[in-house]
């Protein structure tokens, strides 16, 4: 393999859990074997997990990482763009800005994107919580509307019952409330709607579990559709199966696809679209793709991205001492969601936690998360961030600085 000074080219795609696992394995090396470079066309990491809470009152901060700050004192060079064209036989990525980038070895952990499924006015009309624009758009609507009608809205309606969406469900009730209490508007019901085209919810999952998870969101008071058809949308109407139900606030979470790099640049793709690998988790020699983006059982999860990074890396470095790497092993991750507060739902082999119990294992599973990144001094503080509160509107924050003079 051609080597630049004695050290492999390394390009790593992707600032996602698979890519910057992937480059701080390598980066322990010290630069010795490796030039790595991390390409992401973001400047933070996105901690999915976290997104619901930092879009029903809690701290940006919880679920976004500066890269730089994950990568200090390491000889990760990072760099940001966004990867188009990819030429095989050179060598070289090209980015969007013109830059062409050469390597070695290439990783790919590029994520997926929001796939709306050709639903009329869905792209335009709906909100989403994927990334911290889309948080703040979304908090400002519903900030901006309680404050100007002085009323929730007729009906907040979330379209897909994913991890995400069940997420989202069982904490916007009390976030509201917030809202309202904060604003002194006269306590309203709040009409909260679950719309998921599958039979069940969380339809990946066990049954026992969608049936757990069905009966504590009805419990706080949300209603569910299933087996339910979203066919459009407009500024103030969501149309369902045929029949229109009213709503200035819909939250889509349901859809993705894969990242349209590989198929713009012949990947093998699988009728799942998601690209072909073999038992080292390559698409073609010396190119690895990981995570979300590779025809694994459990992509998606962010556990497996995880396993996906760390193995990679074990690869790349057996490769470089002319050791054969071992064959990639699927390994099933711990599902673990929240269902509104102190309620978490536990998937862990035939084992199933919930309620308080699980909410103490998600809490841990969140510190041994972040210490994947950071020294544990640092992924203590980044935890203890899952406990703040943080909002743009004064009325709120305000209140907020109230409540804690008070307790």
């Amino acid at each position: 393999m051609a080597t630049t000074n004695g050290k492999q080219k390394v390009l790593i795609v992707g600032g996602g859990f698979g890519g910057i696992k992937a480059a701080l394995e390598l980066a322990k090396d010290g630069g010795e074997h490796f030039q790595v470079t991390l390409l992401s066309d973001q400047t933070h990491f996105r901690y999915y997990p976290s997104l619901y809470r930092t879009a029903t009152g809690g701290t940006p901060a919880n679920s976004s990482i500066p890269l730089a700050s994950l990568f200090e004192g390491s000889e990760v060079n990072i760099r940001q763009g966004e990867a188009v064209t990819l030429d095989r036989k050179a060598h070289t990525l090209t980015l969007r800005d013109g830059t062409v980038l050469e390597f070695d070895v290439l990783v790919l952990g590029l994520g997926v994107v929001t796939n709306y499924f050709g639903i009329p006015g869905m792209q335009d009309f709906s909100y989403s919580i994927k990334s911290p624009a889309e948080i703040i758009r979304f908090k400002e609507h519903l900030h901006r509307q309680l404050a100007d009608d002085r009323r929730p809205d007729l009906n907040y309606v979330i379209v897909g019952a994913g991890p995400t969406g069940i997420e989202l469900a069982g904490a916007l009730p009390g976030y509201l409330e917030k809202i309202m209490a904060n604003h002194d508007i006269k306590h309203k019901a709040i009409h909260i709607d679950l719309v998921e085209a599958a039979p069940h919810l969380l339809p990946r999952m066990p049954r026992d579990t969608s049936r757990m998870v069905t009966r504590r969101l009805r419990r706080l008071g949300i209603k569910i559709f299933t087996q339910k058809v979203v066919q459009g949308v407009s500024g103030d109407q969501l149309t369902v199966s045929g029949k229109p139900l009213m709503s200035h606030t819909v939250i889509w979470t349901a859809g993705v696809t894969n990242h349209p790099f590989f198929k713009d640049n012949g990947f093998t793709l699988t009728p799942r679209g998601k690209v072909a690998t073999d038992m080292y988790l390559q698409a073609d020699d010396n190119i690895y793709v990981i995570g979300d983006n590779a025809n694994t059982p459990y992509s998606g999860m962010a556990q497996t991205a995880l396993l996906d990074g760390t193995y990679v890396a074990d690869a790349i470095q057996r490769r470089a001492k002319g050791d054969d790497p071992r064959s990639y092993k699927v390994k099933k991750p711990i599902t673990v969601i929240p269902v509104g507060e102190r309620w978490v739902a536990v998937l862990w082999g035939k084992t199933r936690l919930y309620g308080w119990l699980g909410w103490i294992l998600r809490e841990a599973a969140d510190l041994v998360a972040f210490a994947d990144y950071e020294p544990w001094w640092k992924a203590g503080k980044q935890w203890l961030t899952g406990f703040d509160y943080e909002e743009s509107c004064k009325v709120c924050l305000a209140a907020e600085r109230r409540s804690m003079v008070d307790k």
